[in-house]
C-alpha cells in the first residue's frame, strides 16, 4: 500500500501538482498543526502550513511516503489548479435531491455551454472532481455553492484528495487521462472575486454611489444586448451576478435591475421564462454573497 500511494503522489507531482500527506485512510492532513510545531526542519523560520509544505520534489515525496501509507493531498493553489467538486447529496437528504453533477449540468445549459471536458476523478462518495488550469492573472479561492447547489471549488487555500487514495467509503479513481483544460472564461467570470464593499468604487465618494451604479447597469445591459447567439444566457448570468452587489449595497432597487436585464435578455431572443430563471438564481446568490461581504468588511 505504501508503494501504491507513493506512486500516486509521484504521479501527481510529475504533472506539476504539489502534494502533501493525508492521514492514512482519511482526508485530513497528516502534518503537524501550529500548536505542535517543533520549529525545526521546514518550520525552522516559523510554522509552515500544509499549503506551504506541499511539494513536487520526488526525494521529499519518497522520504515522506516511506514512513506510512498516507493518502495523497493536492494543494490546488500552488499547483495552479482550480478543481470543481460535484458532490453527492447527504444521507439525510430527500431522495429526489439532485446531485452536484446534475446541478452543474443545469448551470451549463442555462448559460449556453456544454459541460467542460477535462481530467476528472471519482471521489470516494461517488462524486466527481473536475480539474482545470487556473488563470494566472487572478487569485481564485475556495467557494461553496457559488456555482450551483452541491458544487464547490478548490483553489488557493484548498486541497483535493488525489486519485489512488482510499478511505473507508471507497477509493479515489481517475476517470480519464490527465489532460487538464484551462478554466473556461464563463466559469472564471462567475468565480472571480467581487470587490469588497469597503473598496467598491460606488462607496468611495459620498454622493457618487448612485451614479456609479447607473453606469454599471447601463454597461451590463449593453453587454447582454450585444451578446452573440450561444452566449446570451451566460452574458445575462454574468450581468446579474455583477449587478447584484449594487442591489445588496442599496445602490440599485432589485426590480430596476430585474426589469432592465429581463428586457435586454428578451431582446436577444431569449424567452421570458429563460430570463426569469437565470436572473432569479444569479441575483439571489449575488445579493446574499455581497451582503455577507459588506457585513464582514464593516
Amino acid at each position: 500500500m505504501n508503494n501504491h500511494l507513493m506512486n500516486a503522489a509521484l504521479t501527481a507531482a510529475e504533472h506539476g501538482w504539489h502534494v502533501f500527506p493525508l492521514r492514512p485512510g482519511t482526508k485530513r492532513p497528516a502534518l503537524h498543526g501550529q500548536a505542535a510545531c517543533p520549529r525545526t526542519g521546514p518550520c525552522a523560520s516559523g510554522h509552515r502550513k500544509w499549503e506551504q509544505r506541499a511539494t513536487t520534489d520526488p526525494d521529499r515525496i519518497r522520504a515522506t511516503w516511506s514512513h506510512g501509507a498516507f493518502n495523497v493531498g493536492i494543494a490546488t493553489g500552488p499547483s495552479g489548479l482550480l478543481v470543481v467538486d460535484l458532490d453527492m447529496p447527504k444521507n439525510n437528504s430527500s431522495t429526489d435531491t439532485p446531485d452536484g453533477a446534475t446541478t452543474f449540468k443545469a448551470l451549463c445549459e442555462r448559460t449556453g455551454h456544454t459541460a467542460p471536458d477535462t481530467y476528472r476523478t471519482r471521489t470516494a462518495s461517488g462524486g466527481t472532481h473536475l480539474y482545470f488550469t487556473a488563470p494566472v492573472d487572478v487569485r481564485l479561492t475556495n467557494t461553496a455553492g457559488t456555482l450551483a447547489p452541491l458544487v464547490d471549488t478548490r483553489a488557493w487555500g484548498g486541497y483535493v484528495v488525489a486519485a489512488g487514495s482510499t478511505t473507508p467509503t471507497g477509493p479515489y479513481e481517475a476517470l480519464c487521462g490527465p489532460v487538464v483544460a484551462s478554466l473556461p472564461l464563463w466559469l472564471q467570470s462567475i468565480l472571480r472575486p467581487a470587490p469588497k464593499a469597503s473598496q467598491a468604487p460606488s462607496m468611495a465618494v459620498v454622493g457618487q454611489s448612485g451614479q456609479y451604479a447607473d453606469v454599471a447597469l447601463a454597461a451590463e445591459v449593453s453587454n447582454v444586448r450585444t451578446a452573440q447567439h450561444g452566449a446570451r444566457e451566460a452574458a445575462l448570468f454574468r450581468a446579474a451576478r455583477a449587478l447584484g452587489r449594487f442591489v445588496a449595497w442599496g445602490d440599485l432597487p432589485r426590480h430596476v435591475v430585474e426589469n432592465a436585464l429581463q428586457e435586454a435578455g428578451e431582446a436577444t431572443g431569449l424567452t421570458a421564462a429563460e430570463c426569469r430563471s437565470t436572473l432569479r438564481s444569479a441575483l439571489n446568490w449575488s445579493v446574499a454573497h455581497n451582503q455577507r461581504s459588506r457585513g464582514n468588511a464593516e
